[in-house]
């Protein structure tokens, strides 16, 4: 089989994404991180800023591989972008809030993307939401209520390849783990975890 285009990391806000796709990209340069779109306002770290004119203009060329709408903004997915970073020799990390766009964005390859789920409990994403500044963590544990059950109603045991809950293991650790599965399923299709978390 061919290898997989990248990674793909989701779970619920304060789960980890940012923090673990830093450290991938610590220990080993060729993971790095895929922006997505932005039309909206809030958080800049991690998204590129566009237009709603942009993004429509994007979305009529057909290079929209996921988009959703959440916290009142536009989040976006370029296809480009994706292709850009592979031709370059690097292996995109992209974030996903829901399973509808990570369906979307590993299309009808199945280990296309390497998916993994990072996972904390609702107290965790809650002190970690708090610790950090956010000014909507009740948006924030509103979303890990919709994250699990988003999990429950659309996975079943085999959809990720790995599953690890930040709040359990150190950042670095959960960066080597994933490098690992990664370079399996370049060779071999993993055997997966379960999906849902206890």
């Amino acid at each position: 089989m061919s290898g997989p285009q990248g990674i793909v990391l989701y779970g619920p806000p304060a789960s980890g994404k940012d923090t673990v796709t830093a450290a991938l990209h610590r220990l080993d340069p060729r993971f790095v991180l895929l922006p997505k779109l932005k039309a909206g306002t809030g958080r800049a770290a991690g998204y590129e800023f566009v237009t709603a004119e942009h993004l429509a203009k994007l979305r009529d060329a057909g290079r929209l591989v996921a988009e959703t709408h959440r916290y009142g903004n536009v989040y976006a997915i370029d296809r480009q972008a994706i292709e850009d970073r592979q031709a370059a020799g690097y292996v995109p990390v992209t974030h996903m809030g829901n399973i509808r766009d990570l369906r979307q964005l590993i299309g009808e390859v199945p280990d296309g993307w390497l998916r993994v789920l990072l996972w904390v409990p609702r107290e965790v994403t809650e002190q970690r939401s708090q610790g950090r500044g956010d000014a909507d963590t009740g948006k924030r544990l509103t979303a890990w209520d919709e994250t699990l059950a988003d999990l429950e109603a659309n996975t079943d045991a085999g959809f990720f390849h790995l599953r690890l809950h930040t709040d359990r293991l150190s950042v670095d650790a959960a960066a080597e783990e994933i490098m690992s599965a990664y370079d399996r399923l370049r060779t071999t299709v993993l055997p997966r975890e379960e999906a849902c978390p206890p």
